[in-house]
């Protein structure tokens, strides 16, 4: 996964060569894919020598991961602007989360199908870094949870975090669903509101 920005062979180095290796490895890979591109022709790409790129990112798979990155956290800032939304209500929150997140990637990797190569690689090589994602976007669940605790539209233990997490895996099928699915996006969405559908009967407030 990536900001899915690329560069112009015949622009110049920018100040900032990691951001230059990035676009390059970005061109690179949504063409060819991660394991059809090398180290060197990134390099020769972005107009550095082999032996320099190294210098920045020591392997192919630290590239990966930073693209990885850029892209979690431009999502993140999409989902907060959601999130701080004051006129949204605490389910509405919730179901704007998660639909903005399945058009998001879903759009992404139907744009470019060899992120999935990618995905595949990032949640075989670097699970670690997943598990943080993971732990990120469960603290995004866990402050709309909050905020409808105290609203009143949920009723919730005291251990949010745990709510959170279950939440979060009834949803895992709409995060990269392409993973999961074949099914297209007009047939996911009413799918996953379905699904958020039974989350909300299970979290509202008992009168």
């Amino acid at each position: 996964m990536t900001t899915i920005q690329t560069t112009d062979k015949a622009d110049p180095i920018k100040a900032d060569p990691r951001e230059a290796i990035l676009k390059a490895a970005a061109d690179r890979i949504l063409h060819y894919g991660y394991n059809k591109t090398t180290m060197s022709e990134i390099a020769a790409d972005c107009g550095m020598s082999a032996g320099n790129i190294y210098r920045f990112y020591p392997s192919k798979i630290d590239i990966a991961e930073a693209m990885t990155r850029e892209f979690g956290k431009s999502s993140r800032a999409l989902y907060d602007d959601i999130i701080r939304d004051a006129a949204r209500s605490a389910t509405r929150k919730m179901n704007d989360f998660f639909i903005a997140r399945l058009e998001r990637t879903f759009k992404v990797f139907a744009e470019h199908p060899k992120l999935m190569e990618l995905a595949e690689i990032m949640e075989r090589e670097r699970p670690e870094y997943l598990a943080e994602e993971h732990a990120q976007e469960r603290m995004q669940i866990e402050h709309i949870l909050e905020e409808g605790r105290i609203s009143g539209d949920f009723a919730l233990p005291a251990d949010l975090t745990i709510t959170a997490d279950l939440v979060q895996c009834a949803m895992m099928k709409f995060r990269i669903p392409q993973l999961w699915t074949t099914e297209q996006l007009d047939a996911l969405r009413p799918e996953l509101e379905g699904v958020l559908s039974l989350i909300f009967t299970g979290l509202s407030a008992r009168r």
